[in-house]
């Protein structure tokens, strides 16, 4: 957490080096990747018509904010709000849509990203320091292999979930019925737009949101003794359904609220209000209710605490 060098599923009893290690090529999810995106664009540009366009802009929408946003990230990483266990798993199921990973491999690349980030110095793959195109093959090609890697567990029902673990077996799969149900209504061209480029899109957003979220932008608070600091990358921030306030997130990562100050859209946040006003979601946490940490320090002197600013709470 912000806190400290531990992330919650961390454990912080292992010695492990966040720094040496090795990036290597990993041809699963390279190929996945790789010909999602050729089948994406190519096919995409072949079979155009409005109503796949139209497809594929709701089901990417449904899938990022519903999906990535609400269930993989703010709910199963962070436990940021309650809600009934039918509907975390539709949101993480919808997570899985996306097509990044199962839902406990995201847990795990989640917590090791953010336990190596927290440290002094951490290998550059944590980072995003390398030049844009080699970034780029890094993440969406590569995985890394930590000389000495931290002892990761999970936790609670997550590690017991039959679902989950389904999910984890056959994320990629996951795509076949939707893809099977496209083709009968709409053919080829619904199939390119509503999944092979669907899940191009999210999966490099992803990683772009990744990239200039820990190289510059905005920022507001300061996490000490942190090697790598989050950005809040405001043009992004309305496509992103609010991940891309990432210096916040950074300062308050159990938080349910990305936005925190006027002017700073969170779709996300207007969703899950708007779940908690039906009865569906409760318990949501914002920094309001948090008390800062004692490693975050305000860069501006408008940068009240969030405990002293009950706007917050709107």
């Amino acid at each position: 957490m912000a806190g400290n060098l531990g992330v919650g599923r961390v454990d912080p009893d292992v010695e492990a080096d966040p720094v040496s290690g090795t990036v290597r090529w990993a041809p699963v999810k390279s190929i996945w990747y790789l010909g999602m995106s050729a089948a994406g664009l190519i096919g995409g540009a072949l079979t155009f018509s409005w109503s796949a366009l139209a497809v594929f802009l709701i089901s990417t929408a449904i899938t990022l904010c519903l999906g990535h946003s609400l269930g993989m990230h703010r709910r199963l990483i962070h436990r940021a709000y309650e809600t009934p266990r039918w509907l975390e798993y539709f949101f993480v199921y919808l997570g899985t849509l996306v097509g990044m990973a199962g839902p406990l491999s995201m847990i795990r690349t989640h917590d090791l990203r953010d336990w190596a980030q927290r440290h002094a110095k951490c290998h550059d793959y944590f980072a995003h320091r390398q030049s844009f195109w080699k970034d780029a093959w890094w993440q969406l090609s590569c995985d890394i292999q930590l000389a000495a890697p931290p002892r990761m567990r999970l936790i609670g029902e997550r590690e017991n979930s039959r679902f989950y673990a389904l999910l984890e077996r056959t994320w990629m799969w996951q795509q076949l019925p939707w893809a099977i149900m496209f083709f009968a209504i709409g053919g080829w061209s619904w199939v390119f737009w509503g999944v092979c480029l669907r899940v191009t899109t999210g999966v490099t957003g992803h990683w772009l949101v990744g990239h200039f979220a820990h190289r510059e932008g905005e920022r507001t608070w300061h996490v000490t003794g942190a090697g790598v600091q989050g950005y809040n990358i405001r043009f992004a921030a309305l496509v992103s359904f609010g991940e891309a306030w990432h210096n916040n997130h950074h300062a308050f990562p159990d938080s349910a609220r990305f936005a925190h100050r006027p002017g700073e859209v969170d779709l996300g946040w207007w969703v899950l209000r708007s779940l908690e006003r039906m009865g569906l979601a409760s318990n949501l946490v914002i920094p309001a209710c948090m008390t800062a940490p004692n490693r975050l320090i305000a860069l501006s002197e408008t940068s009240d605490p969030p405990a002293a600013r009950t706007s917050w709470r709107a």
